[in-house]
């Protein structure tokens, strides 16, 4: 039987405290599990992940072997592995290296007068980065039968491909980057070292997939100038002995599955209620983490702009702004929130009147509510700075009742795909965006709709499962 071994730094269960005070499993989402459980059937598969939190941990020291599946919880389509990282090392390498300097330099977030400061605290921060991915090669070449395919995630463990290849020269691995990839002239701003190590860490691979041709195109222009040694030839880099196909998947949503959960009663509750809210008004929706890439306070400046700017809408339209909470360990994370919720109270302040109010935003994260206002919307806004895809873009078309406006930043990934039917948008221009948002809230229905088929079309076209598969495909 073959056998894949997913690494990531999420696994699909996590470890909530039950009521007799031990770790319960809940099981996770997203296209990474769905694409998983696609292609499980007849396969040996085991997910390698980290342990997140101290009842994660509890559960992962109490397991066999670290293999939670041993100690009968329920895993799912996969055997897992759950590794007891030390907490300090966890929060070095996920914090302060993954999440604030990995994350940053591929969204393109540093105030670049004031950070980063590469210093010897960075460095210490780095060694821990470097165990927490050996963390994983050990476990990967430990766990991994003869020829197993090794598929690794993401900007976490952008090293361990490279450690993987040291220890298990015979596996066929994997690497996919679930989100944009800088280009040099930004990427160039970490040390030479540091650059040089993650670009070669992922030339470990076999296979380096990501989510757009223009990340692709990035990571490849990265490694022919500034990674000593390395050869770019097409799609395909030769570096350190070995060579690297570098491969485009563009991650679509599974429709199916997508609609009938949407047909649960949960979310017929929820969309009962969000319309009792909102009446018989337009409807404009934003769902995203509160996070700083998303760009969620000049969308509500441009909602603000378009309420200034075009009175008739008054009384005539709603923002629901989901805003769910997003890293709150960090304090740039912290200050954001802060800002997103100053700017919606100053716009409610300045409009809303006793019979209408302009402004919704809700913070406590609830799935079923967001299918139940993708259903509603009459225009989705999705605005990112910058964005691997945004799922969102493509999950609100599929879910549109009537027919919805796709109003959508070009920084996008999902822009690659949903260009043609979507409103257009540089995302650092508030008064483009809000011209936008009136085009899309006068848009003919019947447009509408047919441009909303055509969104949801697309953004089906490659569902997790052959996402996924796409990627073990091309290790063959």
């Amino acid at each position: 039987m073959s056998q894949i071994v997913v690494a990531s730094n999420r696994g699909p269960v996590s470890f909530t405290r039950g009521e007799d005070g031990g770790p319960t499993a809940r099981r996770g989402g997203g296209g990474l599990v769905s694409g998983l459980a696609g292609v499980a059937a007849g396969t040996d598969v085991l997910w390698v992940c980290a342990a997140l939190g101290d009842t994660d941990r509890e559960a992962a020291r109490a397991a066999p072997d670290g293999r939670l599946d041993r100690a009968g919880h329920d895993t799912g389509d996969a055997a897992v592995r759950m590794l007891d990282i030390p907490a300090a090392t966890f929060q070095r390498a996920y914090n302060s290296v993954a999440n604030s300097t990995l994350w940053f330099v591929h969204h393109l977030l540093y105030e670049t007068p004031v950070a980063p400061h590469f210093d010897a605290r960075f460095r210490r921060d780095w060694q821990s980065y470097e165990a927490y991915n050996a963390a994983f090669a050990d476990a990967v070449a430990q766990s991994s039968g003869e020829g197993a395919k090794a598929v690794v995630q993401d900007y976490h463990l952008s090293l361990a491909p490279r450690m993987l290849r040291e220890r298990r020269p015979d596996l066929r691995i994997a690497h996919f980057s679930h989100t944009p990839w800088a280009p040099p002239e930004y990427f160039r701003m970490l040390p030479d070292d540091i650059a040089a190590a993650v670009l070669g860490g992922i030339l470990g691979a076999d296979h380096a997939g990501f989510l757009t041709r223009r990340w692709a195109d990035a990571f490849l222009a990265c490694c022919a100038e500034l990674l000593p040694g390395a050869r770019v030839d097409g799609g395909t880099v030769t570096y350190a002995g070995r060579t690297t196909r570098i491969g485009v998947h563009g991650l679509g949503v599974d429709g199916e599955s997508l609609r009938a959960r949407a047909a649960q009663q949960d979310v017929a509750e929820r969309r009962e209620s969000l319309r009792a809210e909102v009446g018989d008004r337009k409807l404009i929706v934003r769902v995203d983490r509160t996070e700083l890439s998303k760009n969620i306070v000049r969308g509500l400046a441009a909602y603000r702009e378009l309420l200034t700017t075009h009175p008739e809408w008054h009384g005539r339209v709603v923002h629901l702004a989901f805003a769910y909470p997003s890293r709150t360990d960090l304090a740039e994370y912290r200050a954001y929130t802060e800002a997103v919720h100053e700017t919606a109270r100053a716009i409610s302040e300045e409009f809303a009147t006793p019979a209408w109010d302009p402004l919704i935003v809700r913070v406590d994260d609830d799935y079923p509510r967001s299918l139940a206002a993708y259903s509603l919307a009459d225009v989705l806004l999705v605005n990112p700075i910058r964005d691997g895809m945004n799922l969102v873009a493509k999950e609100g078309p599929v879910l549109s009742a009537d027919g919805c406006a796709l109003v959508l930043s070009r920084e996008a990934g999902a822009a690659a795909e949903l260009a043609d039917d979507a409103l257009m948008v540089n995302p650092f221009d508030v008064s483009q965006t809000a011209a936008a948002l009136h085009h899309a809230l006068l848009m003919p229905s019947g447009e509408r709709a047919e441009r909303c088929s055509r969104l949801a079309a697309a953004a089906t076209a490659l569902p997790p499962a052959r996402w996924f598969a796409e990627q073990l495909d091309a290790l063959d």
